[in-house]
Order: C-alpha cells, then structure tokens, then sequence
C-alpha cells in the first residue's frame, strides 16, 4: 500500500522520478510521442530516423533496449503511471514511449517502377487506426510505398504507430501538395493507377496486369475524390459476393494489396 505522502503526493498531481525526486504533472500531453514495444523497437532500429528527445520506459524495457541497441543517452527510467501521463488518456504504452525521433519523409522518385510493384495511394484517409492499419497491411503485402495528401493525413504518431506495429518505420511513405499531380509524376514515370471505387466495370482481379501499380483508396465517408479519380487509367471494385456494399477503408485495402501481390504472368 502506499504510503500518506504518496497517496497525499497523487492527489496534487505530482508523481515521483524514478530516481526519487518529483516531477509535476506536464499542463498538456505531446502530440509527437510513439508507443507500444513494437513501434518503438522499430523506431530505434531506423537509421532514416532523427535522434530520440526522450525515451521513457519500465526497467524491463530498459533492458530490452540496451540488450537491442546498446546505451543510450536520452533513455529514461519510469514507471507506467509516469510513463501514462504524457500520452493521450487510455494509451496502451505497454511500458516504453519515445518521443522526437522525426521521421524524413519519401520521395516520389524513390519509388521504382518495376514489374509487380505496388504503391498505396490514400486520398484523404483522416482516421489514425485506418491509417495504421493500412500501414501495416502494406508492409505484409510487400508494397513498395505509401502516398498521401499532406494536409489530410494523421501525423505518423500516437495512436497510428501504434496501429501500424513497427511498419510507419518500415514503409516509405511520401507526402505530397497534390494527389492528381502526383499521379500525373507516377503515371509519367512508369506506374499505372488503379482507383478502387464501387461503380468501377471491372473487378481489381481482372484489371491488374502485374505492372507497377498504384493502388488508391478513398477516404473513409465520401471515397474517392472527382478530381483523383479522373487522373487514375482505371476504376475497379472489390467483387462481394455476399451481397454487403462495401468495407471499411482499411479492411478494403487489406483485400486490394493482396489481390495486387499476387504473381501475374
């Protein structure tokens, strides 16, 4: 049980340092924290990466840690409660959060226009989790990249590392002014642009050809946009037999990047 100061010490808001001192309760929680082990090894394990501002963890991931990359310098021991109160309320953190370690984003022309190459191409997806696990579906199925709208996309933090498990640190991922224009450069440079739309004459299965592709997916309410659709050389659907209209953007990417890593002759 602990003790009255403790109890007495919780109750203003203070919390203890792990190395015994107090620290105040922060007035407003960082919005550029990643957490959860998996996204935080992968972070730390990214050389394309900034350098960590700070890292909190648990002793137990403490060792982890320094058993995986030796010591360093910004790391931090601090218990769950600590560790909680700089994230957004309800934040499985499972015992370890970095925060810094900024991410440079891709370039159009890193992407390679090879046989069998898939880009995902999100327009407008808003929703961190979606977001996440479309990341994470991308690194599964072995796409090359991610595209998207840099002023209607999640920050790459938070609760979308930690949807994508590791995989934002395994994907490159371009963010770009103009989706249309950026098809446009892709298109120019090689790639094909299928949209998945549910008016589209032919199924994903019959219109993939094993050309690198770049596959684009509309945003979770209003799908894909006049404007980005027109710029793309072919619509296509998803076939659901079972009679239901249509899937959750993440779940409905899931489907097309499989259906695109298939080997087509």
């Amino acid at each position: 049980m602990a003790s009255n100061p403790e109890r007495n010490d919780a109750r203003r808001g203070r919390n203890r340092h792990a190395h015994g001192g107090f620290r105040r309760r922060p007035d407003a929680v960082a919005d550029d924290w990643i957490w959860g082990w998996h996204a935080v090894e992968a972070a730390l394990g990214n050389p394309l990466r900034g350098p960590a501002e700070l890292i909190l963890a648990t002793p137990e991931r403490i060792k982890q840690i320094e058993a995986k990359f030796g010591r360093v310098a910004t790391l931090q021991q601090a218990d769950n409660q600590q560790i909680a109160q700089r994230l957004p309320q309800g934040s499985a953190h499972q015992g370890v959060a970095v925060k810094g370690a900024v991410l440079e984003p891709a370039d159009l022309t890193d992407f390679e226009a090879r046989p069998g190459a898939v880009l995902l191409m999100l327009d407008q997806v808003t929703d961190p989790q979606n977001v996440g696990a479309m990341l994470r579906s991308a690194a599964a199925f072995g796409a090359v990249g991610v595209v998207l709208q840099d002023r209607h996309a999640p920050r790459f933090t938070g609760a979308l590392a930690k949807a994508a498990a590791g995989a934002v640190d395994k994907v490159p991922v371009a963010r770009v002014v103009n989706l249309s224009r950026a098809l446009d450069e892709l298109t120019g440079a090689g790639w094909r642009a299928v949209g998945l739309a549910g008016e589209g004459e032919r199924t994903l299965g019959e219109v993939l050809d094993g050309t690198p592709t770049v596959l684009v997916m509309g945003s979770e309410g209003e799908g894909l946009r006049r404007l980005v659709a027109d710029h793309c050389d072919e619509l296509a659907r998803i076939p659901m037999p079972g009679g239901f209209e249509s899937l959750n953007v993440s779940a409905a990417a899931a489907v097309a990047l499989y259906e695109a890593s298939r080997p087509r002759s």
